[in-house]
């Protein structure tokens, strides 16, 4: 099985920062795309950002320029700065990862339990 944990997340004021983090354990043997998603009070759940173990970054339109994601050293880390966050930034934010347990190992989709940020003056 594996985990996921984030943390980072929190109360800050419009314009403000956060960064939030993400760690995978468990039976790992490789992670391809880590990324982070984001559910709004009566909304569904939206993409904000992806990262690929190798290739391109994916941002959602709304967090373009804003909001950066990067892995840690390890890759089983996953990282998202977010700038001058607005009040629409509001949301849990979950993790999520596609993980292979063993070398020959079928792909497997994992989420975080979430971590709340909330942006208010």
């Amino acid at each position: 099985q594996v985990q996921l944990v984030e943390s980072g997340g929190g109360l800050v004021q419009p314009g403000g920062s956060l960064r939030l983090s993400c760690v995978a354990s468990g039976s790992i043997f490789s992670i391809y795309v880590m990324g982070w998603y984001r559910q709004a009070p009566g909304k569904q759940r939206e993409l904000v950002a992806t990262i690929p173990s190798s290739g391109s970054t994916n941002y959602a339109d709304s967090v373009k320029g804003r909001f950066t994601i990067s892995r840690g050293d390890a890759a089983n880390t996953v990282y998202l700065q977010m700038n001058s966050l607005k009040p629409e930034d509001t949301a849990v934010y979950y993790c999520n990862a596609d993980v292979v347990a063993t070398m020959w190992g079928p792909t497997v989709n994992f989420w975080g339990q979430g971590t709340q940020v909330t942006i208010s003056s």
